[in-house]
């Protein structure tokens, strides 16, 4: 990534649709052909044609190719799988028996190599009875597109290659896309049934039909009785990915061919031209309690090594458990995990890491969600999606990725993004530091780290763009963000964050914000487990607690949680805001309005002039009536407590946070931030469990009508990601399903453009129309800027029109010394 910091751009790509010229057989230059040796070895290559003048730019060479005085070459067996110039000789082998000689470099003008052989037609020696006849086109990357049917039968030097390698080299020519109006009601949609895989690569008619098979699919028909499609087509056009005039092949009655333009004109076809391809997409859904991973939709990518089958669901492409480091030794740092070229299972969730009695020490694994799968080895940078990096929260000692809250389907489906949510090592295994120049802690943050490498390295085989990922992460992970930020061994590894209410300020919230020295963190909590687990007069106290079994480590005594100054991973005790200091990021942040009403303890009968003691028993000062005033409300138990979860609010999460983006802004740090409360919020159904949190009334709640609720932390959970019907809850009144589409877009969108205001030509290519006047009726996002500190207030917009307001409880945070001015 650039190390200045990246510029937000519009939603709209400003690619080039991709051209759809015919392919032209220049005339070409026989040159003699030297037989291989050997009949086991598949051979698609024998020479190129002479390139157009001038000569375009080289596209691949085979990665063992090195630079060699002899004419050039090509041997058995070789592909292209990377940048080379035109200029330079190269062969794959000292040996001449197992090459074919090569004329030249040369690429057609629509970007397509062309491979022909040495046909003799008649046994005559002289050159003049020789000519070239095209038997292979390849593109760019050096994948089968064309192929000649004798050529695959039959090689001229006797290699046979079987149906199944024909299906196979048809398979490799296109990648693949998943399009559906996702309106994240999953099979109760009316939409359910408007998904279709689009395969960009042009084929005949004949060609098409057999890669939709090879799919388990079919060519989708225009007569089917499903949803319409018109909105996939009309996001095609959007990203340029085809032009406004082009035309997909589509099913036909019997031998017939049949095309539909971008704007759903169907017509009949001349079979053998060249389009590309719409077939069906019948996998079924997921949902939080099950998964189809049946052969019939699984499919193989080649990355880090490794060929790793994962498989798709209605909206997606899945790829689960895929380890990114080998199992650490304990406190130790994890390194990146190498493949050795076998085939793996992604079917399945990898081991959550070891918490609570359960997991594993074994739990270093990612998983993927993506809506298109590019080309092995053929990942075009134009196509790729932004990348949105979770870090699930869980204090530092609890959560996983698995966990099904965060369940990429939906925000990749219709955010059009690769979403990866990652595991990392938790508690006493994540974070012990000792003050023996050893044990240094963080080993949850770097392995953080080792997962952001893994991505950067190998997310464009699925899809994913590794210059533009955001990494976002809610309440520890939130604070996981802040701290990659402010590590310089993550420097330049991402290019945006949406840090979704961090910890700071007072109490609990203090050490997410403001990290311990190793000396401090020992004291803490190391020293008490080393002693717990008479280790104390060991010659290496940490070979000790290596030697004892997971559970017992983890079961025994010591407050072992915290990120702290190790001298590498993080080198301040907070994230530097000092004038001079870059962060070259873009920047999204924000809270619930009561965040912090879970991190108190609520009470079930407390009077009025109880308050004073119960405050002050939760670690905050008692603040006067006039800054907290009791809520409006006739149970005087539920008034007092939405007075504490303001407080809290206020001392966790809002100061802190809102003090963060004050003094990025003012000391130039960044050019602006946007910054949002939740004002609605639908609580996970597993945390915290308090019907404080819940709204009352209706069958399922009014969550239209505060201080009847508070808006409680994690409660945007399930809007951010698109979740609510995906695990099974109701949508409460009719503005939950609007404003979870609209939470989405506005994520999403920053993911894509480093803008929370979706595009509305991207709206309205997609057929969004909700959130699209909601757009419309409250204006933009304003950013945060310095000297105009403004948040966007996130609620289902009423007629009021604009949700901008100035940021709030100035007061209050002054009062707590945790005003804007903290960090200044």
């Amino acid at each position: 990534m650039p190390s200045t910091q990246p510029e937000a751009k519009k939603d709209q790509p400003d690619q080039q649709a991709e051209s759809e010229t015919s392919l032209p057989f220049p005339n070409a230059i026989p040159q003699p052909i030297t037989k291989p040796s050997g009949t086991n070895s598949t051979i698609y290559i024998a020479s190129f044609f002479t390139p157009p003048s001038p000569r375009p730019k080289a596209s691949r060479h085979h990665t063992s190719w090195v630079p060699s005085p002899d004419p050039y070459k090509l041997c058995a067996d070789s592909t292209f799988t990377s940048e080379t110039t035109p200029d330079t000789p190269y062969t794959a082998s000292p040996s001449t028996e197992d090459c074919l000689a090569i004329q030249q470099w040369g690429r057609l003008n629509a970007g397509h190599w062309v491979v022909s052989r040495h046909e003799l037609l008649t046994t005559s020696a002289d050159d003049s009875n020789m000519r070239w006849a095209p038997l292979l086109v390849l593109d760019s990357c050096a994948f089968v597109v064309g192929v000649r049917r004798e050529f695959l039968k039959n090689l001229p030097w006797g290699v046979t290659v079987s149906s199944a390698d024909v299906a196979k080299v048809v398979w490799e020519a296109s990648d693949v896309t998943i399009l559906i109006n996702n309106d994240l009601q999953g099979p109760h949609s009316p939409s359910a049934d408007s998904g279709v895989l689009f395969l960009s690569e042009k084929k005949t008619r004949k060609q098409a039909k057999a890669a939709c098979q090879a799919l388990g699919e079919s060519l989708w028909s225009p007569d089917s009785e499903t949803a319409s499609i018109q909105p996939n087509l009309n996001y095609l056009a959007y990203q340029k990915r085809v032009k406004k005039s082009s035309k997909f092949w589509v099913a036909a009655e019997g031998d017939g061919a049949r095309s539909i333009s971008v704007s759903g004109e169907v017509a009949s076809e001349d079979g053998s031209v060249r389009l590309p391809v719409l077939c069906t997409q019948t996998a079924p859904f997921s949902n939080n309690t099950a998964q189809d991973t049946s052969e019939q939709w699984q499919i193989t990518v080649e990355s880090n090594n490794e060929k790793l089958t994962g498989f798709r669901d209605r909206n997606t492409f899945r790829f689960l458990g895929i380890r990114y480091a080998p199992e650490p030794q304990r406190f130790a740092y994890s390194e990146a995990y190498k493949g050795n070229g076998s085939d793996v299972s992604a079917l399945e969730y990898g081991s959550q890491c070891f918490q609570y009695g359960s997991g594993s020490e074994d739990c270093l694994f990612l998983n993927i969600w993506t809506p298109y799968l590019p080309r092995s080895g053929c990942a075009k940078k134009k196509n790729l999606k932004p990348v949105m990096f979770w870090i699930h929260g869980g204090a530092f000692t609890g959560g996983t990725a698995n966990d099904e809250t965060f369940d990429g389907a939906n925000i990749v489906s219709r955010g059009d993004v690769v979403l990866v949510a990652i595991n990392y090592r938790l508690g006493k295994l994540g974070f012990l530091a000792l003050d023996d120049r050893e044990t240094n802690g963080n080993y949850g943050l770097a392995d953080i780290v080792v997962a952001l490498d893994w991505v950067r390295e190998n997310i464009k085989d699925f899809g994913g763009d590794p210059d533009r990922i955001t990494v976002f992460g809610q309440s520890a992970g939130a604070g996981a963000a802040r701290a990659l930020i402010a590590s310089p061994e993550a420097k330049g590894k991402f290019a945006a964050a949406i840090p979704l209410s961090n910890l700071g300020g007072l109490g609990y919230g203090t050490t997410y914000s403001k990290y311990f020295t190793i000396s401090e963190a020992a004291e803490r909590g190391g020293n008490a487990l080393v002693e717990a687990a008479n280790c104390t007069d060991t010659p290496s106290p940490v070979e000790c607690l290596r030697g004892l079994p997971v559970d017992q480590v983890t079961s025994l005594n010591g407050d072992i949680r915290y990120l702290v100054v190790d001298g590498k991973y993080l080198t301040s005790d907070e994230l530097p805001l000092s004038p001079g200091e870059a962060l070259d990021i873009q920047l999204m942040m924000g809270i619930t309005a009561e965040d912090g009403g879970p991190f108190i303890s609520f009470q079930q009968d407390i009077t009025a002039e109880e308050q004073e003691k119960w405050i002050t028993s939760q670690g905050f000062p008692y603040p006067s009536s006039d800054l907290y005033p009791l809520a409006p409300l006739d149970n005087i138990t539920m008034a007092v407590d939405w007075k504490g979860a303001q407080l809290a609010t206020d001392a966790v999460f809002r100061c802190i946070d809102q003090a963060t983006v004050n003094a990025a802004l003012t000391n130039s740090l960044l050019p602006h931030v946007y910054y949002y409360e939740f004002d609605r919020t639908y609580q996970t159904p597993g945390w915290p469990k308090t019907d404080l949190c819940e709204p009352q009334g209706r069958p399922d709640g009014d969550p239209s009508a505060p201080p009847g609720y508070l808006r409680c932390h994690s409660g945007e959970l399930l809007y951010v990601f698109g979740n609510i019907a995906r695990e099974g809850l109701p949508f409460r009144d009719n503005r939950d399903l609007a404003f979870e589409q609209l939470t989405l877009d506005m994520f999403a969108s920053f993911a894509r453009t480093y803008d929370p205001n979706p595009d509305e030509a991207f709206l309205e290519a997609r057929g969004f129309e909700s959130t699209l006047g909601a757009v419309r009726r409250t204006g933009r996002w304003e950013a945060a800027v310095d000297g105009d500190l403004k948040l966007r207030a996130l609620d289902w917009p009423g007629e009021e029109g604009s949700q901008m307001e100035g940021f709030r409880s100035a007061e209050r945070c002054e009062w707590l010394e945790l005003g804007l001015d903290y960090y200044l």
